[in-house]
């Protein structure tokens, strides 16, 4: 029988911690264990009335079923434009600077293809989210992995980066609130990597879906000003692109929606990948993505809410038992540095947990090789769950 022969860029796709983590999760459900699913990101909280009801309204309509081309999502663009100018105070052209995803994910997926030639460097943060890589390896491109240490704040040292690595670079990405490691990025590091960028002909990618979950304790600070948009380092959006996506802040991750707003040829660039491979999806979903922006923002701080009291029982719960975790200002996110034995074995970790107390949560080397040492829970359970997890990871810790 002929075997078959697939493409070389395949071949850094094949190693998926999560794909491992999946199979673990399998073994303590077939052994009659009670899964606390703490590994993905993946919201519990519903999305609002009012945006299922414009959805649902769409259905209805049948001029709403046909493909959806560019110039049908114009309302949409115009939404997300003025959603980006109240929050930020950014001017922004629905025409030439948005263009409607399939999520996020899509965006930062595609826009490689756009950029990158074979052999081309990208320069990614490590840890980071594993989509990152996932689109400059099928670009055929070269990761410069900038590492995140505690010390620097989980901020990369633009700096340490090689001449010879910069000369090939050709995008940088970065993602603030970040995910894993649940740091923040002030408005001065972002100029600083602008000023980066522009010195050194680098496009600059910032994947921004944690806009809205920052738990702020002073209630007279605007969010924003901890967690601020890549476009004000770069009001003429000379070099910048970022990506947004309805999944965190509207609990819609199932729906698919999102879009890139920034520098206008690099929106042109990613809209021709992105024709070459989809339409757009449902104008339903598009309406209701627009009636989340445009509506009620109750929604929002409720969640915020929600996860900031899961954040608060979580941290508690682990303190008692004597894990000292910081108390992260952004994400759904616990990052928490390994203890002793497994400090260079998260993923042994993991997968043992999962299968002694059916307690699953992500290993950091998942999200790169500077990630190995810690390990990331989702805070997707409500309070109560979150503390018996806890008790569960406590009884496995004192019996190893």
């Amino acid at each position: 029988m002929t075997k078959m022969q697939f493409a070389k860029r395949l071949q850094p796709l094949q190693s998926n911690v999560f794909a491992d983590m999946d199979r673990a999760k399998a073994v303590a459900v077939a052994a009659g264990r009670e899964l606390i699913d703490l590994s993905l990101g993946s919201s519990d909280l519903p999305v609002q009335n009012h945006v299922i009801e414009a959805i649902a309204k769409s259905l209805d309509d049948p001029s709403t079923h046909g493909y959806l081309l560019f110039r049908g999502t114009q309302e949409f663009r115009y939404a997300a434009a003025q959603w980006y100018e109240q929050k930020f105070g950014i001017k922004v052209d629905p025409e030439t600077e948005v263009l409607p995803l399939i999520g996020s994910q899509e965006g930062t997926a595609h826009l490689p293809l756009a950029i990158l030639n074979p052999g081309d460097f990208a320069l990614l943060l490590d840890p980071g989210y594993p989509s990152h890589a996932g689109g400059v390896y099928l670009a055929s491109g070269q990761i410069y992995p900038m590492p995140l240490q505690a010390e620097n704040n989980f901020l990369p040292v633009l700096t340490d980066i090689p001449a010879s690595v910069l000369s090939q670079s050709k995008m940088m990405v970065l993602s603030y609130p970040h995910n894993p490691t649940s740091a923040l990025a002030p408005l001065s590091f972002f100029q600083e990597a602008v000023a980066f960028c522009q010195k050194h002909n680098i496009v600059l990618v910032h994947d921004f879906p944690y806009v809205d979950l920052v738990f702020t304790e002073d209630e007279t600070l605007s969010p924003q000003s901890l967690v601020p948009s890549i476009l004000q380092a770069d009001a003429e959006k000379s070099v910048s692109i970022e990506f947004f996506t309805l999944s965190k802040s509207y609990n819609m991750g199932g729906f698919r929606i999102g879009y890139a707003i920034g520098n206008a040829e690099l929106i042109q660039a990613l809209r021709q990948v992105k024709a070459a491979v989809d339409f757009n999806q449902y104008l339903g979903i598009l309406n209701g993505a627009i009636t989340a922006l445009t509506g009620n923002q109750y929604g929002v701080k409720a969640a915020v809410n929600t996860f900031r009291q899961r954040r608060d029982a979580f941290i508690n719960a682990l303190h008692h038992i004597g894990w000292q975790v910081p108390t992260p200002q952004a994400t759904m996110y616990i990052w928490a540095k390994l203890l002793n034995n497994w400090s260079n074995n998260s993923i042994e970790f993991c997968t043992d947990l999962v299968k002694q107390t059916g307690v699953a949560a992500s290993p950091g080397a998942g999200f790169g090789k500077a990630g190995e040492g810690y390990v990331r829970f989702a805070l997707v359970q409500e309070p109560k769950i979150l503390e018996i997890a806890v008790e569960r990871i406590a009884k496995f810790i004192n019996h190893v």
